[in-house]
Formats: C-alpha cells, structure tokens, sequence
C-alpha cells in the first residue's frame, strides 16, 4: 500500500486505535511495549525518539520509565493519530504526572527524520515498522539519529513457529480480527484486513534481524513474545 493510502487507513481508525489494540490483543499490547522498553535498557536520563509512534503508547511506556533529565519524543505522519497521543497528555490521570512532562509528539515522515546525526539514545518503534514504505531505508534512518553505540528496539508483529498453535492464530488473525475491528471502527475500507496482510509479507525474525545488520546495528537479538505471535528486536549502532 501506498503511503497515501496509509495515512488514509490510519487517519479513519485514530478514534478507536487504542481500544482495539487492546481488545484484538486480549490486553497483552500494554505488556508487549514494557517489554520492549525493559530489553531496550532505557535509563532515567535517556533521550528517546519513537517513530510510526501513531498514538503514542510505546513513546508514553517509555517515558514512564524516564527521569525528570530524560526526554521522549514521538513522531508519525498521521496527524489523526498524533491529535489522540497530545490528548493523553492532557487528561490521562492514570500515568506519572512526570510522563506528560517529559513527552512531545510531532508529525515527521520515518523516511525523513527532521533530527541531526547521532542524537538519540534509543529509537524505537512499534508495530508500525511494517508500513514504511522502504523498510531498509526507515531502518537506517533510524540508526543515523541514534548515538554511537545507541540501541535500535523494533516491536512488530510476526509468524509464530509452532505449527498448530500457528493454524489456530491464523483461523483468528485472517478471519475473527478483521471483522470484529472492521464492525466496531465502522471502517469501510477493510483497515483491519490489511493488518493480517502486512504481517504474512513482513520478514521473519531472521530475515528482519539481517535487514537490521546491513543498516549497520551490531549485536542484534530477537525476543518471541506470546507463543511467537511478536517478537522484539534490539540492536546497537557501531560505537565508530
């Protein structure tokens, strides 16, 4: 899918993102993203840049790990997505007052990140690698703002291994998702149609682990999460 189209799709479901990740995830989203801020070594003092960041929630599960000298930020070109993630800055009483703080949203394109060289500690992203246009190109565009030395941390979708187990989550995946979130976002455009698509054309962990080296990150592991429904890839850019 195009871009355009992207933008598109995830402008029409912003209103009911975070409700039906959590729904279509059986609420394990939440755990998902502090796991990947746990494997990610993240410290108080960290500067943060999450890309694809839609609603913010991965940027916000950072921050909330933050100290009041560290900073997150998150960018996406889906102006429709970033006005929820400003809203939860505002009015969500349930994270640390510190959170909202520290956290700035902005719409910037993954292909082009509007950041100098070598600025971040860690950039992240989650679950929306996989709608770059150019997958290589976001990658290394990711690993130029990041610090000598700075972790990479990708949260994404996958195929799980296990044959049987792998049947019965396609039965859900390709067939139960898509209608209930179709139904419940009133989206006529089958949004919830191309995620199960995206997904089967996504890499494997293997092949999104050598797509990460020749972006020039190092010591690159991967973390199957949820009987291998997920994984989290973490990787660190050459310190020269």
């Amino acid at each position: 899918m195009q871009a355009n189209g992207i933008k598109k799709l995830f402008s029409a479901i912003a209103r009911h993102y975070d409700f039906l990740n959590s729904l279509l995830s059986l609420r394990f989203d939440g755990v998902w993203r502090r796991e990947t801020v746990k494997v990610s070594c993240v410290a108080p003092t960290s500067k943060v840049l999450d890309v694809c960041t839609g609603t913010g929630e991965l940027a916000l599960a950072y921050s909330d790990k933050m100290g009041v000298e560290g900073s997150v930020i998150g960018s996406d070109f889906c102006f429709e997505m970033l006005a929820v993630g400003k809203q939860k800055l505002q009015r969500d009483s349930s994270r640390p007052a510190l959170s909202c703080r520290n956290t700035n949203f902005l719409a910037a394109d993954t292909l082009t990140l509007p950041f100098l060289d070598n600025t971040f500690d860690i950039v992240s992203v989650g679950f929306g690698i996989r709608n770059v246009a150019d997958l290589e190109m976001g990658i290394r565009e990711m690993t130029r703002v990041a610090v000598r030395g700075g972790r990479i941390a990708i949260l994404e979708f996958t195929q799980p291994v296990n044959p049987v187990f792998r049947s019965l989550y396609y039965l859900y995946f390709r067939k139960v998702l898509p209608f209930v979130g179709n139904c419940i976002s009133r989206n006529k455009d089958n949004a919830y149609g191309y995620l199960p698509r995206s997904v089967m054309q996504f890499p494997n962990c293997d092949a999104l682990k050598a797509v990460m080296e020749r972006c020039g990150l190092t010591d690159v592991q991967f973390y199957r999460k949820t009987f291998g429904i997920v994984a989290i890839h973490v990787g660190k850019k050459r310190a020269s």
